[in-house]
């Protein structure tokens, strides 16, 4: 409460209206397979006022004709291999001067109703949104088990944390922001490798305004469905982890200094380790407690059943498919992908830049 007195969120540049001009900025590495599908899902979404601006970095664009004149194709010239160099290679390039920007990755799916939803939280001055990054594939279970991670953090890191007061975390695509934000955040911040969205989240905070969880803004994501893909994937956020740890801590140090409610609990999200890590850790205090200090034992216990019944919440909230909660038996297994992960995190970024995908779905309509 202490917090939240002194937490004044700073909004500036608030647009006005509802038909808020887009540029949907789609960014591809290596691979285009997939761009055919985002692009029909984003043509068929309920809205017209955007340009969708596909950047095929170091790809084959022979293949990507489209007729509407609403999709541009944008080719760089030398290789890139960075996500916030295609978005300011878009940014350089735009037909007009749109009022906000929304990253969408190669593999995703746009739900009919994302731009409707994004206004809604625009309308009300809010400078940046998180959507939902559902699932696209179940078909194994592993990107069960990837999907299940994923709503538990949607309840714990966005909408439980955006309604506390603070913000809700970025997730790397269905996200917007004001075109002025986005610039001003990282047009002169050099970023290399994997974590673009943990800078620019820190960047977001550190300005004072606040991040919106958009809950049925959707964008469909591709899980991770083989065990490779999940150890190279995990290693590089891994990777970013450790790399943007500071912030969490600089962000903590000026929470304090701001009394400022935001910017403290994002900050404690930022400094919580991966929560395979975390389970690890509190398994074995636990064990070292039942021999040294037992009665803190029960302490775990309490942990445990907090956890469990948390998980179990964000997947009731979420309307979990089944196939989630079967998978659940396989978690010991993800796990030791995950712990593969962390002892390749050293040489994350030079595994390999961006995942590969894999599933083909479109939307109907």
């Amino acid at each position: 409460m202490f917090f939240k007195f002194f937490n004044k969120q700073s909004i500036t540049n608030k647009l006005t209206g509802t038909d808020f001009d887009y540029a949907v900025i789609v960014t591809a590495y290596q691979q285009t397979t997939l761009i055919p599908m985002v692009v029909d899902s984003i043509l068929k979404a309920n809205y017209t006022n955007y340009i969708i601006y596909v950047v095929a970095d170091n790809c084959d664009v022979s293949h990507l004709n489209f007729t509407d004149n609403k999709v541009v194709v944008l080719k760089p010239e030398e290789v890139l291999a960075s996500n916030t160099k295609s978005h300011f290679y878009a940014i350089d390039r735009f037909q007009r001067d749109h009022e906000i920007i929304t990253i969408i990755d190669s593999d995703n799916l746009v739900h009919p109703e994302y731009f409707i939803e994004l206004n809604k939280f625009f309308s009300a001055g809010y400078t940046s949104v998180q959507g939902v990054r559902a699932a696209k594939n179940l078909n194994t279970p592993y990107a069960c088990l990837d999907e299940a991670g994923d709503i538990f953090y949607r309840l714990i890191d966005r909408k439980l944390l955006f309604e506390a007061g603070s913000s809700a975390a970025l997730s790397g695509s269905g996200m917007a922001f004001t075109t002025t934000v986005y610039r001003d955040c990282l047009e002169h911040t050099l970023i290399t490798g994997a974590g673009f969205d943990k800078i620019l989240q820190y960047e977001i905070l550190n300005r004072g305004y606040k991040i919106a969880f958009a809950e049925k803004a959707i964008v469909y994501d591709e899980k991770t469905s083989k065990t490779g893909q999940l150890v190279n994937q995990r290693s590089r956020w891994l990777n970013t982890w450790f790399k943007y740890f500071f912030l969490g801590l600089n962000l903590f140090g000026k929470s304090i200094v701001n009394f400022n409610l935001n910017q403290g609990l994002f900050s404690l999200m930022l400094l919580r380790p991966p929560l395979f890590i975390l389970l690890i850790l509190s398994a074995t205090f636990f064990v070292l407690d039942l021999f040294f200090i037992p009665l803190f034992s029960i302490y775990w216990i309490l942990g445990a059943i907090v956890f469990i019944v948390s998980v179990f919440s964000a997947l009731k909230y979420f309307k979990a498919d089944k196939r989630i909660y079967s998978s659940l038996k396989n978690v010991h297994k993800f796990m030791y992908y995950q712990v593969l992960a962390l002892l390749k995190v050293r040489k994350a970024n030079k595994i390999s830049v961006a995942t590969e995908h894999y599933y083909k779905e479109e939307i109907k309509k």
